[in-house]
């Protein structure tokens, strides 16, 4: 068996597609069909379900797919882990986010790009079940998502910060000169939310139907840009997370307003597959994680706004 071979079959896995397999894989599509077929009678199963165009796997199919991943992100490791040995760690770092948490990436990244010089960082927004996914299938090398609410499944976790909630309001509004303001009171607020398919929606809404409430958004986004485009324009308020603020900020002529805290605070962190021996991509971003301070950074930004405000 040729590692060549398993690595035709993880590209058509994640294409779905002989021709754009092949051309991942730089070769002909002849030459990938022949090298899968190879595969399968050095195996002796059917992997591929074959009609005039890609149908999917075989059960067989799928476990050899789950084997193909597997010893080639050993590979890798195995040669990032030389690659420490002649002078540095080097390779591609690639890193799932939430939406919700891309705001505070960079405290991480950027010391992690200090120390590791020759390392390429790749960093998706996906959503937290897709991190999970892209962990299991060795898409990913960490994810940075929930680490306290909706199952995960096998990994290990770092937490990073609990997220704190603010109303972020037009200045000279119905909520002008509070000081805190408690998640009923939204229920008649113009307010634009992200979209229900966000884990950080979801955990808004329970929280709105603790206090006994259901708010229904005029605009809902799957981007925090999105949001803080329209309350820019003063006619929404909108709820972010204390992480946004160290990039996005508060726009001219608005506020945040803290939210009365929840019962159960929610924590964001560092995820990466419980596998031994460790990767060395991955065991590099867990020591930065473990150094920097996300929580005390990210609060201090916080202050900085309320006490401007």
């Amino acid at each position: 068996m040729l590692l060549r071979q398993l690595e035709y079959l993880s590209a058509l896995a994640r294409e779905r597609h002989f021709a754009r397999a092949a051309a991942a894989c730089h070769v002909s599509q002849p030459a990938l069909s022949s090298g899968i077929r190879r595969l399968e009678a050095e195996l002796g199963v059917q992997i591929v379900r074959r009609g005039r165009r890609f149908e999917g796997f075989t059960p067989e199919g799928e476990r050899v797919v789950r084997w193909a991943h597997r010893i080639i992100a050993d590979q890798d490791a195995l040669r990032h882990d030389l690659s420490t040995l002649r002078g540095g760690l080097s390779g591609q770092l690639r890193v799932g986010a939430i939406p919700t948490a891309l705001t505070a990436i960079s405290l991480l990244t950027a010391p992690f790009r200090e120390r590791h010089p020759l390392v390429r960082i790749s960093v998706q927004s996906m959503a937290s079940r897709e991190i999970v996914h892209g962990l299991a299938e060795f898409e990913l090398d960490v994810g940075l998502t929930y680490v306290d609410g909706e199952p995960l499944g096998g990994v290990r976790t770092v937490p990073l910060y609990a997220e704190r909630y603010l109303l972020l309001t037009p200045a000279d509004g119905e909520f002008a000169g509070r000081a805190e303001v408690g998640w009923a009171e939204l229920a008649d607020t113009e307010m634009c939310l992200l979209s229900p398919t966000m884990q950080n929606r979801r955990i808004l809404d329970a929280h709105f139907a603790a206090a006994g409430v259901a708010v229904l958004p005029s605009i809902e986004a799957d981007t925090v840009s999105v949001l803080y485009g329209h309350v820019g324009t003063h006619r929404w308020s909108t709820v972010i997370a204390h992480a946004w603020l160290y990039i996005f900020g508060v726009p001219p002529g608005m506020r945040v307003i803290p939210l009365a805290r929840p019962s159960r605070a929610h924590h964001v962190g560092l995820v990466l597959a419980a596998r031994d021996p460790e990767p060395m991509l991955a065991r590099a971003m867990l020591d930065i994680a473990r150094e920097v301070d996300v929580r005390a950074e990210l609060n201090a930004v916080l202050t900085r706004h309320l006490s401007g405000a």
